[in-house]
């Protein structure tokens, strides 16, 4: 699908000679990340006056779709070349993280998608099932099967990164909270308050976390999250000098 411009709505910038990409929640969808890689990169070369070149991932890598060990490691390992890179963190690494900690939060986990996650790095999960197994031989499992470079990209996750005007999160930020003191549970999480938000929160916020088939521009926020293992739809958001398009699978 070409990229398609969207209105512009307050004329917020970046950085003179910046190009940004921030794509929204993946959720174990390989082939559609490959593909919008591979649109991102093609559009970049296009892209004349890019002196910083930026990717901002907004978090829920895994979960749901069946790739996610493939999803974590295309962006630990295989990037688009000469961009810097934002890994942010969604409330799905959270839940993985939990559970990581706590095995007694597997049920929290499989509720949301976790089964498939494991699945993914090879976890038999229905033996497991088939077993009875307790919370705490699950984490063994998940914990054994899970390469080590891929347990620091979890734990290494950035919970929000600014550029220009633009303050970019998973979920949302609190409003009447200044934005350097959001907590995190509000920044992977929150939805109403934020969403329901007229007003303006000091930067335009780029979100991911709730999902619809179409991004949402309002005039405090855009909602990229278009909802992956859904729609087949997996969307980016490009800015650069003051326009804004959307790249979309």
């Amino acid at each position: 699908m070409p990229p398609s411009v969207s209105p512009d709505l307050s004329h917020s910038t970046l950085p003179e000679g910046q190009l940004l990409y921030a794509v929204g929640d993946i959720h174990g969808r390989i082939d559609l990340l490959q593909r919008l890689l591979d649109l991102i990169e093609r559009n970049a070369a296009a892209s004349p006056g890019a002196e910083r070149r930026t990717l901002v991932f907004l978090g829920d890598y895994v979960d749901r779709g069946p790739d996610s060990r493939r999803v974590v490691e295309r962006l630990i390992r295989d990037l688009p070349p000469g961009f810097e890179k934002h890994f942010l963190k969604g409330n799905h690494e959270a839940i993985l993280l939990d559970f990581l900690n706590d095995p007694w939060r597997l049920d929290h986990w499989l509720l949301n998608g976790g089964e498939e996650t494991m699945h993914s790095y090879g976890v038999d999960t229905e033996r497991l099932a088939w077993l009875s197994a307790p919370p705490d031989v699950w984490r063994q499992a998940f914990a054994e099967a899970l390469p080590e470079a891929h347990l620091h990209f979890f734990r290494d996750l950035e919970l929000s990164v600014s550029f220009g005007d633009y303050l970019f999160v998973h979920a949302g930020v609190r409003p009447g909270v200044p934005l350097a003191a959001q907590s995190e549970a509000d920044l992977i999480w929150i939805r109403g308050p934020f969403l329901n938000h007229a007003d303006p929160f000091g930067k335009i916020v780029v979100h991911g976390h709730t999902p619809g088939r179409e991004p949402v521009t309002r005039p405090n926020r855009i909602g990229i999250d278009t909802g992956a293992v859904f729609t087949d739809r997996l969307t980016a958001l490009r800015l650069q000098d003051g326009a804004r398009e959307f790249l979309q699978t």
